[in-house]
């Protein structure tokens, strides 16, 4: 029987600046980010100052057994168009294989698509970083793009993959999805 893990979102708050700000700034996630500078405090201090208040954002702090230990978020909300980009990451590397990152990616879609009833979740996903594009198509995403040399990454371009899961495109994989969370013992 799988080990029950206990992990949940909640939306990002003030007292959450630091902590995001410590995260972003950690080699092995400046590695997967489009930036890959490190972000001063007065940088932080002025992207955070409204990326809570923007309506087209929602952050939550991922927690594994009610420790933070990564971000979650949606970008460009856009209800007319009923579309969401998104991205997340395990700022913890010891939660990293143990279906903390499948939770989250369920979590979000079913935000998408249940509660903002919107019809296409997209995001962008450096090449190099095969491990999670390829956990976004285990969730029925599609590739949709690859765009070549898109980033550049001390001083080399990298290309990346843009992926995208219709509402309809959720509804054809979403049982299975959840029973492969419910084996792992993921609170689904």
């Amino acid at each position: 029987m799988a080990q029950v893990v206990d992990v949940k979102l909640r939306l990002a708050g003030p007292q959450d600046s630091e902590r995001m700000l410590a995260w972003r700034n950690l080699p092995e996630i400046r590695r997967w980010m489009y930036t890959d500078h490190v972000i001063s405090q007065a940088e932080h201090e002025r992207w955070f100052a409204g990326a809570l208040a923007n309506q087209t954002r929602r952050y939550w702090i991922i927690e594994l057994d009610g420790t933070p230990v990564g971000l979650a978020n949606l970008a460009d909300i856009d209800v007319g168009q009923r579309r969401a980009a998104w991205a997340y990451y395990l700022a913890d590397p010891s939660v990293r294989g143990r279906g903390v990152g499948a939770f989250v990616e369920y979590f979000v879609i079913e935000h998408v698509f249940g509660e903002l009833n919107l019809g296409k979740l997209w995001c962008e996903v450096l090449v190099e970083n095969e491990a999670v594009w390829k956990m976004h198509e285990a969730f029925g995403f599609q590739r949709e793009a690859l765009f070549r040399e898109h980033v550049w990454k001390d001083g080399v371009p990298s290309d990346v993959v843009g992926l995208g899961l219709l509402a309809r495109d959720w509804a054809a994989v979403r049982e299975a999805s959840r029973e492969r969370l419910k084996t792992r013992g993921l609170p689904v």
